[in-house]
């Protein structure tokens, strides 16, 4: 069976977040037919994405494994979305007070690098992320104090530039050494929602419903699955031989709709939109290490255009929440989160609850760029619920799973995640007869990549006008090389 032949079986997707809009994207690019049920206005409008974890050094608490994981599915997921990074560098920075050594990182460093460069050498089209040479440089305190007495550059275009900004105005004598710079990009939600809505808009081989929410599974006596919909005030009924969960943090819910059971978390986090004048230069992004859920906790500072930049402290008066971290429990799948996380999520946040976390967040990474105490907190932050499958809530490296041979689940916990969970589902639907076998692992992409980065941009500045964030959120501030 060629593309040009292929089956006429019938796919439903519910849940137009990241994991089901890119789902979609794949199977229709290889000709499958899929619909794609999504109860917002939009596409991938959830928790507050911004980094390609090409190699998950924000998280010392995960394994290598993961790591490798993470940095093979962020190339992929680089190669599917260019026009949705921001092609600038992380620096990763250990506090004095945290317990951890900046040299522990290196041997997950070392190990990275050859992993790139292993995975250069099966497929040239792999080298995204630069040379695999250049992929981390560790610089101490002498280099930066020298870098210091630099002008910085509007768009750095070295190693060494890029740290211009972070000597001059980061107070290092509150940091151990070296300091690392690591080539894990920024990833743009915005631009990532408008790549895959333009796509899938333009593909004939997906219908893509809006506002369309599901009201009752049934499997019929055939084996195909019956959804009920409410679409835009209106009840429709459609079967469908093959249904895939993707439904976010809201899984567990479809999973008791249609009689199935799996143990989760739910995570409840929060970004912070700040404006801050800044310096005169392009910043990298900022990682200061710290113990998670502490007052100490990982402070993360993404610089966007026009002086504004996101940001994370991983403490429960910030990033984190208390009683935000649940599990399912009972007969259902669904964790249940409080109250006032659904109400943020469905109705918005209180200003004061804004303007409290916003200012949190500028002190805690004020204490370690002192300039940035100027910052102020722009508008209401980006935010959501993050579904983790099972019960490690370190986990982050995550994909599908199966019941029966007509059900899956896709649960990414990191937006790289998705194109393993595309082949994982393509080769079961191969083995179903859906799909020949052949295009499992496809990587041709013909719709998408019809796309211009002009249209992704209007779209992007169209999403974050919809969702009452600053328009320059949907713009770069360093295209591809």
């Amino acid at each position: 069976m060629t593309k040009n032949e292929m089956s006429d079986k019938k796919i439903a997707i519910i849940g137009g977040g990241i994991a089901g809009a890119s789902i979609a994207l794949y199977l229709s690019e290889i000709g499958l037919q899929v619909d794609l049920f999504e109860k917002g206005t939009s596409l991938v409008n959830g928790p507050p994405i911004c980094h390609l974890h090409a190699g998950g050094n924000l998280y010392r608490e995960i394994s290598e494994e993961q790591c490798v994981t993470l940095l093979k599915e962020s190339i992929e997921a680089l190669r599917l979305y260019p026009d949705s990074v921001d092609y600038r560098p992380t620096v990763i920075a250990i506090p004095e007070q945290d317990p951890g050594q900046p040299m522990e990182l290196l041997p997950r460093l070392k190990r990275l690098q050859s992993e790139y460069q292993d995975l250069i050498d099966e497929d040239a089209d792999n080298q995204v992320l630069g040379k695999a040479s250049d992929y981390y440089q560790l610089f101490e305190l002498e280099e930066l104090q020298q870098l210091a007495l630099l002008d910085e550059h509007p768009v750095p275009s070295t190693a060494e530039q890029w740290m211009i900004p972070f000597a001059k105005h980061v107070d290092l004598s509150l940091l151990k050494f070296p300091i690392v710079l690591v080539q894990e990009f920024g990833w743009n939600v915005f631009r990532l929602g408008a790549t895959a809505a333009l796509s899938l808009e333009k593909n004939t081989h997906c219908q893509v419903h809006l506002n369309a929410k599901i009201t009752k599974i049934e499997q019929t006596v055939d084996k195909k699955w019956q959804l009920s919909c409410d679409e835009s005030g209106q009840n429709t009924q459609q079967k469908f031989d093959y249904l895939i969960n993707a439904a976010g943090f809201k899984t567990g819910e479809i999973d008791d709709l249609a009689g199935f059971h799996r143990q989760r978390l739910v995570e409840f986090k929060a970004a912070y939109v700040t404006k801050w004048q800044g310096t005169g230069g392009l910043w990298p992004e900022v990682v200061f290490h710290g113990q998670r859920g502490t007052p100490e906790g990982m402070a993360q500072f993404t610089p966007y255009a026009e002086n504004l930049v996101q940001l994370h402290g991983m403490t429960e008066q910030i990033t984190l929440f208390d009683n935000g971290l649940v599990a399912s429990a009972g007969n259902s799948s669904q964790p249940q989160l409080d109250e006032q996380f659904l109400r943020k999520i469905d109705k918005g946040w209180l200003a004061q609850e804004v303007a409290e976390r916003g200012q949190r967040a500028i002190a805690h990474l004020a204490r370690y760029i002192p300039a940035f105490k100027e910052a102020s907190v722009e508008g209401k932050p980006l935010f959501g619920a993050q579904q983790i499958p099972g019960e490690d809530a370190s986990l982050r490296a995550a994909g599908v799973s199966f019941e029966d041979d007509n059900y899956a689940r896709c649960e990414i916990v990191k937006a790289s995640s998705v194109l393993t969970s595309a082949d994982a589902l393509t080769e079961k639907l191969a083995e179903l007869g859906f799909v020949d076998k052949s295009l499992v692992g496809a990587r041709s992409f013909p719709v998408t990549r019809s796309i211009t980065d002009q249209q992704v941009t209007e779209r992007s500045e169209c999403y974050t006008q919809q969702r009452g964030y600053p328009l320059a959120l949907a713009h770069r501030t360093v295209k591809q090389p």
